[in-house]
């Protein structure tokens, strides 16, 4: 039998709170990129992967190389992977492109598979508020901005967001919860681009919190984080499930 699904999952976080538990988890996410080889004909990874990264012309920040190859791995074999830049990892360029053969994402994709429409983005800088993230953000993408920062020494520029990232929501061991619908920014984002095309599926990352609502015909999917939930979805070719990873005992 081929491979035939397709998964989506986000927010790694690899670097949050620390090394040690990083590598904790990424031996998790490789475990789960290892069982769902042999039924994964895609795979499409959502924004927030690393908690920082920055490419500079011959420097790719240190660690989670077991990620990599795996994914390289994956690759090789056939299996197309999607790579979606989040916002603390936005200065992805061409060194998952050029190395491991993955398509980068910058902002949003609109798939069509078996007759359905999918809609996926990482979520940030989208719907009501966040006027400050939004701003930053547009700064953060400029190309003068990312030349100025190129200039920095890797070991200062990598410290200086280090420190960025420890004000973030998971490196201060924030859980999500949700509490109202009318609260959900990415829903309520969802509907108001539901008014002008028709999607069956939007799946988004950053939320942090696995989510699966319906929108009249639609259903917004939010994948969580792998923190606290080692959440995704799969689409199996007729219908769209969110999951929960655990590791297989040996």
């Amino acid at each position: 039998m081929s491979a035939s699904k397709i998964y989506f999952a986000s927010d790694f976080h690899f670097g949050v709170p620390d090394h040690s538990l990083s590598r904790e988890r990424e031996d998790l996410v490789v475990s789960w990129l290892e069982e769902i080889r042999t039924e994964a004909a895609e795979i499409y990874l959502i924004g927030d992967i690393f908690d920082f990264w920055f490419e500079y012309a011959a420097v790719i920040p240190k660690g989670f190389i077991r990620f990599q190859g795996k994914l390289a791995e994956l690759a090789d074999s056939g299996i197309k992977i999607t790579l979606f830049k989040g916002n603390h990892d936005m200065w992805m360029f061409d060194y998952f492109v050029k190395e491991l053969g993955i398509q980068i994402i910058s902002d949003e994709l609109v798939l069509e598979r078996n007759g359905m429409k999918f809609y996926l983005h990482h979520g940030d800088g989208l719907g009501p508020g966040d006027t400050k993230y939004k701003i930053l953000k547009k700064i953060f993408r400029s190309g003068f901005c990312q030349w100025l920062f190129a200039r920095i020494h890797p070991n200062l520029g990598v410290g200086i967001a280090r420190k960025w990232s420890m004000q973030s929501r998971l490196q201060n061991n924030k859980k999500e919860e949700f509490t109202d619908i009318d609260k959900e920014w990415l829903v309520s984002y969802s509907k108001e681009l539901l008014l002008k095309e028709q999607y069956d599926f939007l799946i988004f990352g950053h939320r942090h919190l696995p989510l699966d609502i319906q929108l009249g015909n639609s259903r917004y999917i939010n994948l969580g984080e792998w923190i606290n939930f080692n959440s995704y979805a799969v689409f199996d070719g007729e219908s769209l499930e969110l999951r929960y990873f655990k590791k297989r005992e040996d």
